[in-house]
């Protein structure tokens, strides 16, 4: 059942039950509704309620029997009050998205109690305490979202062994700051799960901006300072509009994107400190607006790309990976090192030995060949004196000439 993207308004009664049950989808998203979630959202597959004015999740309350839920977005509403302890009846709830509302007070301990939930997405209330211990108990939990909330306390020690995604901003918390956090992230994620497309929150120029569809819009990713193991994923290549890339200090492996050129409004590469490992691609040469490069303290191999951008890089850029060779670097590369000694030692020779023979030749042909001339027949050596003889004159009476 579809009836989105209208401008329906007013409250909706709870119906009796009978056949929604059968229903797979109800989506009512992006109306005018307000007041509590229907009851019957809570009892099919699918519940799409997000744009409207609901109020408040406390009819969930009345669910009383084990439902088929799946999926519940009742994202940018107006829920206001504390998040219901009701959920042990949503045992197949794999997706629950309550972000940008008005919720607040602490987690319920039941949150804990959805054994295949994969997605919690609570970004954006007034939410306070800490993250309930419960929650560990989800071992199916693959995104965790809840910045932009008032929680605090020390990160759970269970949170990093599960390598979930999570996003932490803008909390309380004593032993988390954006760069230099506990929690463990493996890469790649290709963030869809039952048709739900996973949000990236960005805090660009001091403005928190959701992006979805427009991903490809994103200016700059910090995941520095993390435990990021695993490749780097390629599809980050088709981040086109991506200012700043920020992967340092990690424990990421495998080599760097072959197309990571296509990336050519790159301001900032910084992958320094991993275990990336390879040739670094020729594509990154063509990034002509790179400013900053770090691939300091990888295990990187083979001949730094030639061209005027890589090369303009101080050598510690690349330090740390041994068997990197080539210009900026002193090491030089196989083969480069007979050729360049050979050259040196032919020019060398050049100057020292073939310069000064060939002048010392010129000279001797030179002047003997002149004056040996002169002094061996006699009949030259007279017209070259008497030539001489005529020149001095000739100059000497134009100087007298010249002077009267």
């Amino acid at each position: 059942m579809n009836l989105s993207n209208n401008q329906m308004v007013g409250t909706i009664a709870n119906y009796p039950l009978d056949g929604f049950d059968d229903l797979d989808s109800i989506d009512l998203s992006s109306n005018q509704f307000e007041g509590p979630i229907p009851l019957f959202s809570y009892i099919v597959g699918t519940s799409y309620l997000s744009n409207n004015k609901f109020s408040s999740l406390n009819s969930s309350c009345d669910v009383q029997d084990d439902t088929l839920l799946s999926f519940l977005d009742i994202s940018y509403n107006q829920l206001a009050g504390e998040l219901p302890d009701s959920w042990s009846h949503f045992k197949r709830l794999e997706i629950l998205i309550l972000n940008n509302n008005k919720l607040s007070g602490k987690f319920p301990s039941s949150i804990g109690s959805l054994p295949r939930i994969q997605v919690l997405n609570l970004g954006n209330n007034n939410l306070t305490g800490e993250l309930p211990s419960s929650l560990k108990k989800c071992t199916e939990l693959t995104v965790l979202y809840v910045g932009e909330n008032r929680l605090q306390g020390p990160v759970p020690s269970w949170m990093g062994a599960m390598k979930k995604k999570v996003s932490l901003k803008r909390n309380r918390y004593t032993l988390v700051d954006s760069n230099d956090n506990d929690t463990s992230i493996t890469l790649p994620y290709n963030g869809s799960i039952r048709g739900y497309d996973a949000q990236v929150g960005l805090i660009w120029k001091g403005r928190l901006s959701q992006y979805k569809s427009t991903l490809r819009l994103v200016k700059s990713i910090d995941l520095s300072s993390n435990k990021l193991t695993g490749e780097i994923p390629t599809e980050i290549t088709e981040l086109i509009g991506l200012v700043s890339l920020n992967l340092s200090r990690n424990n990421l492996s495998g080599q760097i994107p072959r197309k990571i050129g296509q990336l050519k409004s790159l301001d900032a590469l910084d992958l320094s400190r991993n275990h990336l490992y390879g040739k670094i691609p020729w594509s990154l040469s063509e990034v002509d607006r790179l400013n900053f490069l770090d691939l300091s303290s990888n295990k990187l191999s083979g001949k730094i790309p030639t061209g005027t951008q890589l090369q303009s890089f101080n050598s510690s850029t690349y330090m740390g990976n041994p068997e990197l060779c080539g210009p900026p670097l002193e090491r030089k590369c196989p083969g480069e090192e007979s050729t360049t000694s050979t050259e040196t030692k032919d020019e060398d020779g050049l100057i020292s030995r073939g310069f000064y023979v060939s002048m010392g030749l010129g000279f001797v042909v030179g002047f003997w060949g002149l004056c040996g001339t002169l002094v061996f027949i006699k009949s030259w050596r007279y017209a070259y004196f008497k030539f001489l003889n005529s020149v001095g004159d000739r100059i000497f009476l134009m100087v007298k000439l010249q002077k009267a």
